[in-house]
């Protein structure tokens, strides 16, 4: 494995957008005409306030946050849908550290909807990937087609707080090259979750997070 992979997102390189200015930036460039949206994730524990499920299962309440999330089936299925016909294609590769944070056990939950129904979903173990890791974590990394992507930025208190943009056409292409080869090296979803998190107790919180207490995109 390169350890120079991901390497124009080091040293803050980038345009830093504010999270408004990120959202904003991420739909204009979501809405053309674009084939691939791409997402390396991680981080193993986020806080996602406004998220009806997150805030059941930060309360402790498992059997509503699961229920939550399959109400949410014909919306993220119409997403999809709408993906199909425009030639999008959802990737995603989440990397996992064991044991899995309960944060992770809850948003396994959330990604086997949506590969159920039309992402791309695989789980590579962190420890597969140490050599890119001696100085710093492989970043937060989305993709919009071959026009931008973004290095999301997360605050102290795991808020998403905007994210750092590239542009450069280059840059974009290498990176995308390197997605897709540590998505190659990936467990498909369905298999990972009925060995890893299917077995799982409901997951037990030292401290529930409140509901002001930020979020993650």
């Amino acid at each position: 494995m390169n350890a120079s992979m991901f390497a124009c997102f080091r040293s803050g390189a980038g345009e830093v957008l504010q999270r408004p200015d990120y959202l904003a930036d991420f739909s204009r460039v979501h809405a053309s005409d674009i084939h691939l949206l791409a997402k390396l994730e991680r981080g193993q524990t986020f806080k996602e306030p406004g998220t009806p499920s997150w805030e059941a299962f930060a309360s402790g309440d498992w059997v509503e946050a699961l229920r939550l999330i399959e109400d949410d089936r014909e919306t993220v299925a119409a997403y999809f849908r709408d993906a199909s016909q425009r030639g999008l294609t959802f990737r995603r590769l989440r990397i996992v550290e064991y044991p899995v944070t309960p944060y992770l056990q809850w948003e396994m939950n959330v990604l086997r909807l949506r590969s159920e129904l039309g992402e791309e979903i695989r789980v590579l173990d962190a420890g597969t990937i140490s050599d890119l890791e001696r100085d710093e974590h492989v970043p937060e990394v989305v993709i919009l087609g071959s026009s931008v992507m973004y290095a999301v930025i997360y605050d102290d208190d795991l808020k998403g707080a905007g994210a750092r943009r590239f542009t450069d056409p280059d840059q974009v292409r290498t990176t995308t090259r390197e997605f897709e080869a540590l998505y190659a090296q990936g467990e498909e979803f369905s298999e990972f979750f009925e060995r890893e998190i299917a077995p799982l107790e409901p997951p037990a919180l030292n401290r529930p997070p409140t509901a002001a207490e930020g979020g993650a995109s």
